[in-house]
């Protein structure tokens, strides 16, 4: 046997079974067969025969800390009851590398529930699978669908979890995300008044399962009437979604340009020179369960945490939505903080190529020159009302009939209606943004690339946990939003369930058992 793997078996491992599984491994290594092997099979091999090596030591941890467990006179639970009878229980644990047993006392009286103080030491979950196993499948779950996590939670652990405990774990997973981001504390020491900060919202819609949507869509998906039995036709797709409302805060700095740099960056080749500053506490998420008034609130209430003495510049971009206006007007008011409202220049943009059309011929040089025309005219400061006239003026000069100006008048009626927000010309002076690129990446990302899936309905509950579990890996939070969750979980489960929340210790009579090294001076 070589050296390494002499050493190694002849350490004092605590099982035969661990021990027995390691000589095995090192034993086939040494052998033709193993020999024979591609490094592909021999990787295969490790990870198949490694995984039960790791579930024999889990194993036997499991079986010292039986071994080690004392019992204890008396243990008192939240209730006030004393629990006196003591019986040694058995549970199973679905870990990462299999399933063990785990042994301990459960401490017992008539008409109450068991405590077992030594499942508070090692935080057993309630259910059968370890957070080990909890963890994979939420991070799996933020990226794959419910059946591949199923194949890839079985390809990691060897185990079958089937399609509804993995969506049930994904929940379980992601209850705390509220909880984690109200308590966070933001280091914001470093910022400087001149500093923008941007909260920008805009909804995308989830398909979900009739039961789940809205009241009132519900009853008019009940009154549709189908002409095909076994698929949709057009205009039957509707009324088949719920709307999840997606909120983003960050801090960016100023980036002060003019008209022209603007226009040069809707062009095919980006002629800035300057490199745009890139956001920083960003913060995106989405919810499908809760209304757009607490989800905005919500934003306002991040932006306190990042600025709470109101020294940033605030800004926030919107689509022209009216509802979403009212809420971040009303928000505003209630926080008491001063926001420049503006309007996505990429939406107005939209607005103006299908005004073009209506004059120019599509895909054609003239369009463009029109909507660049137009375009400049707003981000120079003139009064997009004005800008309105124009348009209409054009379409009645040109003697266009109604459905022929339709485009036209309607982006008309958008600039008008939206005056109030379209201050380009002050923003680009101050530096701030005047597109929703951020927001648009979220919808895009965090809803549509995961739930808009082929096929997809969902629950109102599991689209609203994956949704958690996306937004806290794009923020990149999730291995401080994992430790805070174990925490919860560890108060939940055991301490709440103990008198005075102190957890007796039944290890504490073996380790001063222990004999103590004395230092010689």
């Amino acid at each position: 046997m070589p050296t390494s793997y002499a050493n190694a078996a002849a350490m004092e491992t605590p099982t035969p079974q661990a021990r027995e599984q390691f000589e095995r491994m090192a034993t086939f290594l040494e052998s033709p067969d193993a020999m024979a092997m591609g490094h592909t099979e021999m990787e295969d091999w490790l990870s198949r025969e490694g995984r039960e090596l790791q579930r024999l030591l889990l194993q036997q941890h499991c079986d010292l800390r039986a071994e080690a467990e004392r019992k204890l006179p008396r243990v008192r639970g939240a209730d006030g009851k004393q629990r006196q009878r003591v019986r040694s229980r058995s549970r199973q644990l679905g870990s990462r590398f299999g399933s063990v047993a785990v042994l301990r006392l459960a401490y017992e009286a008539p008409g109450v529930s068991s405590l077992h103080p030594l499942d508070a030491g090692l935080n057993l979950p309630p259910g059968h699978y370890s957070y080990g196993v909890h963890r994979l499948v939420a991070e799996q779950t933020a990226k794959s669908s419910f059946d591949e996590v199923v194949v890839e939670v079985g390809k990691w652990t060897g185990a079958t979890v089937h399609k509804r405990q993995v969506e049930e774990l994904a929940q379980a997973a992601a209850q705390d995300f509220d909880a984690f981001y109200a308590q966070r504390r933001l280091d914001v020491a470093g910022l400087g008044a001149k500093q923008v900060l941007v909260i920008t919202s805009d909804a995308k819609g989830i398909v979900v399962r009739p039961e789940d949507l809205r009241e009132a869509t519900r009853r008019a998906a009940e009154q549709e009437q189908h002409k095909l039995s076994k698929r949709l036709t057009r205009g039957e797709k509707r009324n088949r979604k719920r709307m999840a409302q997606v909120a983003a805060t960050y801090i960016v700095e100023p980036f002060v340009r003019d008209a022209e740099d603007v226009v040069r960056e809707f062009r095919p080749v980006h002629e800035v020179a300057e490199r745009r500053p890139k956001p920083t506490d960003k913060r995106v998420w989405a919810s499908v369960v809760r209304d757009p008034a607490d989800v905005i609130e919500e934003a306002f209430c991040e932006a306190e945490r990042l600025d709470p003495k109101h020294r940033l510049s605030w800004v926030t971009l919107v689509d022209g939505n009216r509802d979403q206006l009212r809420l971040i007007q009303q928000a505003a008011r209630r926080h008491r903080v001063k926001v420049t409202i503006l309007l996505d220049v990429v939406h107005v943009l939209e607005y103006l190529w299908k005004a073009a059309y209506c004059f120019c011929p599509e895909a054609s040089r003239e369009a463009e020159a029109w909507v660049t025309d137009r375009l400049r005219l707003l981000l120079t400061g003139h009064d997009p009302s004005q800008v309105a006239a124009g348009i209409r003026r054009s379409a009645t000069r040109q003697g266009l009939r109604k459905k022929a100006r339709k485009a036209a008048d309607k982006c008309a009626s958008y600039l008008k209606n939206n005056r109030a927000y379209l201050g380009y010309a002050k923003a680009l002076r101050r530096g701030f943004p005047i597109a929703t690129g951020v927001i648009e990446g979220a919808c895009r990302y965090l809803v549509k690339d995961r739930m808009d899936r082929t096929g997809a309905r969902w629950s109102l509950a599991g689209a609203e946990a994956v949704l958690r579990l996306r937004a806290l890996v794009t923020n990149g939070d999730f291995d401080e939003y994992w430790r805070f969750h174990l925490s919860q979980e560890h108060e939940r489960n055991h301490r709440a369930r103990y008198a005075q929340r102190t957890i007796p210790d039944p290890l504490s009579h073996a380790s001063a058992n222990r004999p103590k090294l004395r230092r010689i001076k």
